[in-house]
């Protein structure tokens, strides 16, 4: 095959892998954009899910939506090491342009207010603002210094600038769950007045799978808040088609043969879908592309990935949370949550003494609690790769 005209390749074609199977968040968010049109009662979203599984391209398909429905966006990717309001002022900022009403000046200000707040004292003025709002901060309005306050006041005014013009406002929010507990709270505090008001303001996040948790950990009123909606791999029907649909773009398609060693390969996971797809299509002389393609192409693919998607991961971690994922690898049965005593004894210590190696990988991305004393690895596959390295 071409490889110039390799549909798996990152950003080639009009229909990535990963929004395979995802008809039903597509369908469900247009109900949700009409909902809110009409000023009807409607909760915010949130999309949750393992690493590989494509909530960001979905996120970003949502977002389409809501632009081709002329609302306002805007969106940010949350970090451990940054502070909610410089990212959030900036995607509001962002949302503002796009309604593109004429008299937005106050409510610029307000944003700016908002992030000024952020600056330490004594900051010099390229550290407490970057050149975008060119009017000057309001004062008493987004800029008390509480943040629970300052975002409510500033979602408030945001949903009804939106709702005088009949249209909405969606906050598109990537790695949810490293937002810090005070800005979690803030979230829920703004979203829960917002929903009071009736405003057409809604937030969209996605995070990893104990996302909800953190949330109702926040707010006791958080499910009220949003709807969940957990993004898993794909069925074998919708990954042979995210393999099928690019592909006969190309003028070519997959016998059965190669379809079932790409299932037992990729596990349905979109990311791997795209990976070993790229490969496989890389190294077939022609179409059909056989289960001989893709044992040819499969050293390519599990190569790319072990630096660039497992390897680049597993050196975030120190020597003694790398010890504390190869306890976890070696216990779990593809990749299946373990509990945490077992791991502990498997490295012959006591539970407790774990608890630092464990806090930090939780931190990191790399491991989840669905509930107390059970972890699970958040990328999949990672448990294989782990007991092949020596």
């Amino acid at each position: 095959m071409d490889p110039i005209r390799n549909p798996y390749a990152p950003g080639a074609g009009q229909r990535p892998p990963e929004l395979a199977g995802r008809g039903e968040q597509l369908a469900h968010f247009d109900v949700v954009l009409e909902r809110v049109a009409r000023n009807r009662p409607e909760r915010s979203l949130i999309l949750t899910g393992l690493r590989g599984v494509g909530k960001t391209v979905l996120l970003n398909a949502l977002r389409g939506q809501a632009v081709r429905a002329r609302w306002g966006t805007g969106k940010l990717e949350a970090r451990p090491d940054q502070t909610l309001r410089r990212p959030l002022g900036a995607a509001l900022h962002m949302a503002v342009r796009e309604l593109g009403h004429p008299d937005t000046d106050q409510l610029l200000g307000e944003i700016r207010a908002f992030i000024e707040r952020d600056a330490k004292p004594g900051a010099k003025l390229a550290e407490r603002w970057n050149p975008g709002i060119r009017v000057p901060a309001t004062k008493g309005r987004a800029d008390s210094g509480d943040i629970e306050i300052d975002l409510v006041e500033l979602f408030t005014d945001l949903g009804g600038l939106a709702s005088d013009m009949g249209v909405g406002v969606g906050v598109f929010i990537d790695e949810m769950q490293d937002l810090g507990p005070g800005d979690v709270s803030a979230l829920c505090a703004a979203c829960h007045e917002i929903s009071q008001q009736r405003l057409p303001l809604i937030v969209i996040g996605a995070g990893l799978p104990h996302l909800p948790a953190l949330l109702s950990a926040s707010k006791s009123y958080s499910e009220r808040l949003f709807s969940y909606q957990n993004i898993d791999r794909l069925d074998r029907d919708e990954a042979d088609k995210a393999l099928r649909v690019p592909a006969q773009d190309e003028d070519a398609d997959w016998g059965a043969d190669a379809l079932d060693a790409m299932y037992e390969a990729t596990g349905g996971y979109p990311y791997f879908i795209q990976a070993y797809g790229k490969a496989v299509w890389d190294v077939a002389a022609a179409s059909p592309i056989t289960a001989d393609d893709v044992r040819m192409g499969t050293p390519e693919a599990e190569s790319e990935l072990a630096v660039g998607f497992f390897g680049s991961r597993f050196e975030r971690a120190t020597p003694a949370e790398r010890d504390y994922l190869r306890a976890m690898a070696d216990l779990g049965i593809d990749d299946a949550e373990v509990s945490s005593s077992e791991v502990a004894a498997s490295l012959g210590r006591k539970p407790q003494s774990l608890s630092p190696a464990r806090d930090a990988l939780m931190k990191k991305g790399l491991i989840y609690s669905s509930e107390r004393g059970k972890i699970a690895f958040t990328v999949p596959h990672f448990g294989r790769y782990l007991r092949s390295q020596p």
